[in-house]
């Protein structure tokens, strides 16, 4: 009779519940779930909330498979040493295994007066924290959303489709993940919905005050409320636990998901730092890693050797309201090729996808093991390629720092001892 594995995930984003459900497939795992929340963040829906569009989450039940025990708790600290977790609630939970999925959020602001008077919208939490700011403000007051990645645009059209008098202020350049000819297509159709769009060096914003926003070249936007989409964070729950991570907190990781520290503790999502060199922040990531945790997992178990990340990108979605929208294709490399799909049909695809995302999750709750899009195919040469190139890139930089080291040795060193080296 075999042994019983207690597995837990920690984090029921995209990531934790495709890792949850798969690792269901054995009969002799035990999984639990936890995670703060008692529904799931659909989170690429979060600007429909701002908006007043669409709730943003989904029953468990929907999404999470029946062999999965979900625990609404926040894990405070991990223990590598005893193979248990922390609560707030002031208990504990055992593993041996551990899937390290605590996904993303807002990032903290370094901007003066951004933390005060800005409205994140990376969590729940925060979005729907601001849904009520939006609905007490007039219809005409000045609605400022900072950022100009996939978020703030969703957000910005979303608002001003509703009427309101929105400016994207973009800090850089709007949507820097497009190709030229993707750009020029959103910022036309935020321009038919009357965005104010602030692009260039100018636009970055350097305050926030509460009723207006700063720009580099000495602007001042009057703003009655600023939405703030610069960036991510993610949870210090490794960094806490002593655990190693990247400078942004996240796990490091080996390919196969695997801690650098512990071969019990996996990664998979935003929170994952693979060989230092982590993926795109996005559901498209998140979901297939979720399926290599799992899979690394389940083949540790099994006494085999866990394969490596096979993951290729191919698109970025944009919903540019309800009614319209882009889906930008890119090349496995992850980089935005001139080929890409606007209007109707770009709304449709990406709606689409937010269904899809949902329906996936599911199909692997009720037939554990059936997802198979971490396994595509290409996915690990280009990926091999990138670790090459980043690791030429670190030795070129060693080797950079060491000539000018030795440059400052002899530079600092007495005329006498500089002659007796040469």
């Amino acid at each position: 009779m075999n042994e019983n594995t207690d597995v837990v995930v920690i984090g029921g984003g995209y990531a934790g519940v495709m890792a949850a459900n798969r690792l269901t497939q054995r009969a002799d795992v035990t999984v639990t779930l936890i995670n703060p929340r008692p529904s799931f963040v659909h989170r690429i829906r979060l600007h429909q909330l701002v908006g007043g569009t669409d709730s943003a989450v989904v029953d468990y039940r929907e999404v999470l498979g029946e062999g999965v025990r979900l625990v609404v708790d926040t894990v405070t600290r991990i223990d590598a040493a005893t193979r248990s977790v922390a609560l707030a609630s002031g208990g504990t939970a055992g593993y041996d295994y551990l899937v390290y999925a605590v996904g993303s959020g807002s990032a903290d602001p370094s901007v003066p007066g951004a933390a005060e008077f800005a409205y994140p919208i990376g969590t729940f939490e925060e979005a729907g924290r601001l849904r009520p700011v939006l609905d007490a403000a007039p219809a005409t007051a000045a609605v400022t959303v900072v950022g100009a990645g996939p978020t703030g645009i969703e957000t910005a059209a979303e608002l001003a489709e509703q009427g309101r008098a929105v400016t994207l202020v973009c800090g850089g350049v709007l949507g820097p993940y497009l190709h030229p000819r993707g750009r020029r297509s959103v910022a036309r159709r935020l321009g038919r919905l009357g965005v104010t769009v602030l692009d260039g060096p100018d636009s970055r914003v350097t305050a926030v005050t509460r009723d207006a926003v700063r720009l580099g070249g000495g602007r001042e936007l009057p703003s009655a409320v600023t939405i703030w989409t610069v960036g991510f964070g993610v949870p210090d729950l490794a960094v806490r636990s002593g655990l190693s991570t990247d400078a942004l907190g996240r796990l490091l990781t080996d390919e196969t998901l695997t801690s650098v520290d512990d071969v019990r503790i996996i990664a998979a999502g935003d929170s994952a730092a693979p060989s230092d060199l982590p993926l795109r922040m996005s559901c498209q990531a998140a979901m297939p890693m979720g399926a290599r945790a799992a899979d690394t997992v389940l083949s540790r178990i099994a006494g085999e050797r866990p394969e490596t990340l096979n993951q290729p990108f191919a698109a970025q979605c944009i919903s540019l309201g309800r009614g319209d929208g882009i889906f930008q294709f890119a090349n496995r490399s992850d980089v935005a090729v001139g080929f890409k799909i606007d209007g109707r049909l770009g709304a449709k695809l990406k709606e689409t996808v937010c269904t899809v995302v949902v329906k996936h999750l599911a199909a692997e709750g009720a037939e554990p093991g059936g997802y198979r899009l971490h396994r595509g195919s290409g996915g690990a040469a280009t990926r091999q390629r990138r670790l090459l190139r980043a690791k030429r890139s670190a030795q070129a930089g060693q080797a950079g720092q060491s000539a000018q080291a030795g440059q400052a040795e002899q530079a600092e060193a007495p005329a006498t001892t500089r002659r007796a080296a040469a």
